[in-house]
């Protein structure tokens, strides 16, 4: 594990431990940087704004953004196995997601610049020879990057493609849990024949590090967040004193509606994906499931079979983090109904030593209960009956959350009624997590400020200019 700064790697600081979460088991080191290291690494993206990338155009900025989606490809078994080692899940899903996603990430945006272009008006002026305006795009500066560890290489290329196709420079901050493929496209990017010091990589650990001196650092012009809901209020707040711009993709109670009407057996299935992948370490998950009560109890029952039947599903991501679902899940024990799971697997083996809960699904809560009202992020879902659109609506839109939700109807004119009227960011209809990369994503309420995806990224990481020419 390595920072990437001023051109060069180094391995300076303090270590912190790296754990395996599968085993439990301390199978590296992670380097904190000083304070000192953040400076440089924020001086040299200062710097390289000032040098030959400030010349490069959108079409050789595209060009470099493929040259990286190439380096990944390239080494893409490396990518895999680094994201599953960091992280505990199954390869599969570190192969068909992850990793691809990335190298889209990339690409998708390289194809965006490369097709962009900006508006322009003609003005009449009472001299009748009128005037031309027209605006152009100009990067924001400097742009700290601070990703998370639910989907490490995903969500940091999610916003380091965007900021660099638009001319900015980046220092990126990876989640202290999962620092490996952050470091492996530190190693792409810089074989990637782009000028020096256009990207830059600082790891840490906790308060006062790496990332608080990044986000509250003076010469940071820019933030792009995803992470806890608390975590973004503190960043939004030391953003607030000198002004910066911020992008924050936070944290979600998402609510699945299953109407009556449904396919069951499609909607059990999708909510089995949309409440345990990743053990429900992605935002996007359902944890609270809303079922019409004429197919309740069969939904509950199918939907607790399926629970019981997974396999191939990974652990928590840490120790803390799997005290805190299993905290919830002993409060919830005793007040509510265990449908399947609510405790920690036995292997009987290395597994044993890791971060595992099972896959739980739980009914009889009061809507008011923590482990209904506050985020998990585990392998939890709680479910509840409801009578009517009205009442599906009012409690699926409840809480101070509002990321994303999933409807399963078979009624098309209930789709287009329902879905428009949740309070959240994005809304799947008989589907889950099916997305398009142009499309806007992001929350609203306290799951998130702005949009990312296609041309809404490539508008936060720019600014608009208005050049007015009198003819």
């Amino acid at each position: 594990m390595r920072h990437y700064v001023g051109g060069g790697f180094d391995a300076s600081g303090v270590p912190f431990p790296l754990v395996d979460p599968v085993t439990g088991r301390t199978v590296g080191e992670v380097p904190a940087a000083s304070r000192e290291l953040v400076d440089r690494a924020v001086g040299a993206a200062r710097e390289a704004l000032r040098g030959p990338w400030a010349g490069w155009s959108p079409a050789e900025r595209s060009r470099a953004l493929h040259r990286i989606a190439d380096g990944i490809e390239g080494r893409f078994e490396e990518f895999v196995a680094a994201e599953c080692a960091d992280t505990g899940k199954p390869r599969a899903l570190a192969a068909t997601v992850d990793i691809p996603r990335a190298v889209a990430n990339f690409r998708s945006y390289a194809d965006l610049l490369a097709g962009r272009s900006e508006r322009s008006w003609h003005t009449g002026t009472p001299d009748g020879r009128g005037a031309l305006n027209y605006t152009v795009r100009k990067p924001l500066g400097v742009v700290a990057v601070v990703s998370p560890w639910n989907l490490p290489l995903l969500l940091l290329t999610w916003k380091v493609a965007p900021a660099l196709a638009m001319g900015n420079t980046v220092v990126a901050k990876p989640s202290e849990l999962t620092p490996s493929t952050a470091c492996l496209l530190a190693e792409v990017i810089a074989g990637a024949e782009l000028p020096a010091d256009v990207f830059q990589l600082v790891h840490g650990q906790g308060a006062d590090a790496a990332g608080q001196w990044l986000t509250e650092h003076p010469g940071v012009d820019a933030v792009a967040f995803t992470g806890e809901s608390r975590t973004g209020s503190a960043i939004m707040r030391a953003a607030a004193d000198r002004l910066a711009p911020v992008s924050f993709e936070l944290g979600g109670k998402n609510a699945g509606l299953v109407f009556a009407d449904a396919d069951l057996e499609r909607a059990v299935e999708g909510t089995l994906r949309s409440a345990f992948t990743h053990s429900g370490q992605v935002c996007l998950c359902t944890e609270r499931v809303y079922v019409e009560r004429p197919v309740f109890e069969e939904f509950a029952g199918a939907l607790a079979a399926g629970a019981k039947d997974l396999a191939g599903y990974g652990p928590m991501i840490s120790a803390a983090h799997r005290a805190k679902v299993l905290g919830h899940l002993d409060r919830a024990a005793a007040d509510g109904e265990v449908l399947a799971g609510g405790g920690v697997p036995s292997f009987g083996d290395a597994r044993d030593g890791g971060f595992w809960v099972e896959p739980t699904v739980l009914t009889g809560l009061p809507e008011d209960h923590p482990a209904v009202r506050e985020e998990i992020f585990g392998p939890v879902v709680h479910l509840a009956p409801f009578d009517t659109e009205e009442e599906a609506l009012a409690l699926a839109n409840a809480g101070p959350y509002g990321l994303a939700a999933t409807v399963w109807t078979g009624d098309v004119s209930r789709a287009h009624r329902v879905a428009p009227a949740l309070d959240v960011g994005i809304a799947w209809v008989n589907t889950w997590n099916l997305r398009d990369l142009r499309t806007p994503f992001g929350g609203v309420k306290a799951s998130g400020i702005g949009r990312e995806g296609g041309d809404h990224s490539l508008d936060f990481f720019s600014e608009p200019m208005n050049v007015c020419v009198k003819l």
